[in-house]
This record gives C-alpha cells, structure tokens and sequence, in this order.
C-alpha cells in the first residue's frame, strides 16, 4: 500500500498515524488509530478509493456550506433571470442558511434533510419548501462534483406536493365589464392582457416600436420584472420574442396611446417607465374587479395574470388549434400548452365524437 504507519505516544496510551499522498500527489496523515489493525485498515480504504476515483479529502469535508453558497452565488445564479436570482438568493437567505450555513458539507445526513423540510413545511407553502429544497441541493451539488462529498444527501428526499392553483376564466362580456371598470386609462391595457394572453411583465414592458399596426401584431421580446422594488427590463420567460395578435378593435385604441411618444417609450404607464403593478387590494385592478363583481354576481376574484388565462380560454372556445394558442402565449411546446389548459380542451372530445357521428351517419346512409 502506498503510505506508512507509524505509532506514537499519548497521555491515553500508544496511537497510530497513518501518512499517505492524495490523488494531487500532496501528503497528508491521519492519527488517533489505537490499534495497527485500525490503521491498516483505513490505509487500505485510501489506496482502494483513490484507485477507484472514489476519493474523499477529509481536509475538503470541512469546508462549510457557506463556502459552496458563494460558488453557487457566482456561478449558477449568476446565468439566472433577475426574477429567479432574486427568488433563489431569497430563500438562501430565509431558509437555508440559518440552519445550514455553518455545516461542514461531510457531516450533513439525509435523514436531517427530511426533518428540516418536515419542520419548513409546517410553516411555508409546498412551492416555497420546493424551492429553498432546490436551492439547498444545488449547492451541495458543487461539494458532490467536486468530490467533496460522496453523494448530495438531498438526492431523494420527498418533497411536498404542489397543488395546483384553480384557474379563473372571463367570458367575453366580463372582459368588457371590467374595462369598463377600470377606466380609460386602463381599458387598453385590460384588452391587451385579456386577447394578447401576455404576462403583465412582458405587456408593461411594450414600448412603440413594438406594435405593428399594418400587420396587427404585438412583438413581445421584453420582460419586466420587479426586482428589489425596482423594475429590471429581460428576455420573456421563454428567452425567445413572440409575436402575439393586435385584435382590429384594439389598432385604433392603441394607435392613440402611441401618439407623441418616440419608438422606445413604453405603451402603458407614462412612456417614461413601466406601468406599476396594481396593489392587491387597493389598486386600479383590484377596484375594478369589485365593481364588476357588484354588476355580476358570478365575476369572479380574479388578479392581472388570469387575463392572461383568459386570452388561452377564450382562443380555444373560438376554435384555434393548440399549436396557434402555444405561439401565443409563448410555451416551449404544445404539449405543455395542453397540460396547462387540458382543462379547456374538454369539450373538444364531445366535439369530436359529434363530427364523427355525422361522418359515420353520412357514409353508410
């Protein structure tokens, strides 16, 4: 084997040192063994885990996870959209480092991991459990590549389930409705969520240049989002501008909010920066809401991204086909434009069988 063992005298008696070289060729040692045969033995699980590339720096193991959380920092979250970065650096913050941070990576078990997400889901959410889990295991993933660690403890833990949350549709007179409520200054922008099917970030994110009123389309290749209080302009979530329908109704109304302001000025808002987000409960949305649901009792409680929504149902009721809604609303696939909306394809298979029927009664008439 390749290393010595050398005994050596302690208050407690005879001990064992065992010296060995690392796979980087530097030396170190390892003492405390009371007996040879202990000592042998742990030289002998070197020179086999080094041989097999399976190899543990006890030195490396004692590094703590706040050190990954630095290489996390600078390296994964860094590729991130400013939403995500600032979600991810948030649940680093609030629910894993307080528990986690002083741990040296080697001395983390599976079962504390499961314990910890037992305690975190008495209190948080199941998205809010998934994703400080996520972050948690990203980290320790530099320690497993970096052969700090054998194997990332958070690998198979179970996870609490997401429910999904129940989707609100309007139908074409409540979009009207609650225009109406929200007044001219926001009619526009009501119409552009509800028939365009964009996210708020990326409808407040429109500037001129990005309508085509010859053409009737809406380029989206902007993204707003809210950021420590602050509006940072991306890419939409897809990383890839879309074009979406100008419904002819809304050229002339949009024209007009054009009118005096350069390419470069937003369409919402003051042309100057994004229009803000409403407030949940006292903001132009939320008012609106309220009074379109004192005029109809079966309006229901709805927020800016259930427009969006909206335009997917209202497209299907009209007969576009799944590959059309995808483009629209800018999923990466039609299959997920059907998991997200299989809802609303339901009535397509009564659909289906009626025009079968028809077909079938035609042909063997």
């Amino acid at each position: 084997m390749a290393g010595s063992i050398t005994p050596y005298n302690t208050a407690a008696g005879k001990r064992y040192r065992v010296r060995y070289r690392k796979p980087d060729k530097t030396q170190t040692d390892k003492r405390g063994f009371k007996t040879k045969r202990e000592a042998e033995l742990f030289l002998a699980s070197v020179t086999v885990a080094k041989a097999s590339g399976g190899y543990l720096d006890p030195a490396e193991g004692r590094k703590q996870v706040a050190v990954f959380a630095e290489q996390w920092k600078t390296g994964r979250l860094a590729s991130l959209k400013p939403s995500s970065r600032a979600a991810m650096e948030t649940s680093w913050r609030v629910h894993v480092a307080p528990r986690w941070a002083a741990r040296t990576a080697s001395s983390i078990r599976p079962s504390e991991v499961e314990d910890w997400i037992a305690s975190l889901s008495r209190e948080r959410g199941a998205q809010t459990v998934r994703r400080a889990v996520f972050v948690f295991s990203s980290i320790l993933a530099i320690a497993e590549r970096d052969g700090v660690i054998a194997r990332n403890p958070c690998k198979g833990v179970a996870l609490p389930a997401k429910r999904p949350k129940p989707r609100r549709y309007l139908t074409y007179r409540q979009v009207e409705l609650l225009a109406r409520h929200a007044s001219d200054e926001h009619a526009d922008h009501v119409y552009e969520l509800a028939y365009g099917g964009t996210r708020w970030g990326e409808s407040v994110a429109l500037r001129v240049r990005h309508l085509n009123f010859l053409r009737r389309r809406i380029r989206v290749e902007d993204n707003a989002v809210i950021v420590h209080g602050v509006y940072e302009i991306g890419t939409p979530k897809s990383g890839k501008p879309r074009d979406v329908p100008m419904h002819p109704f809304l050229v002339d109304r949009l024209s007009a909010r054009c009118i005096g302001r350069g390419p470069n000025a937003f369409v919402f808002g003051d042309g100057i920066v994004p229009a803000p987000y409403p407030h949940a409960t006292s903001g132009w949305f939320a008012k609106a809401v309220r009074a379109s649901q004192a005029d109809d009792s079966t309006f229901p409680l709805i927020t800016p991204h259930d427009l969006r929504h909206t335009a997917a149902s209202l497209a299907i009721s009209a007969g576009a086909n799944v590959k059309a809604v995808q483009r629209m609303l800018g999923h990466a696939s039609a299959a997920m434009t059907l998991d997200v909306y299989a809802d609303l394809f339901d009535d397509d298979l009564d659909a289906v069988a009626a025009a079968m029927t028809a077909a079938r009664a035609e042909a063997i008439a």
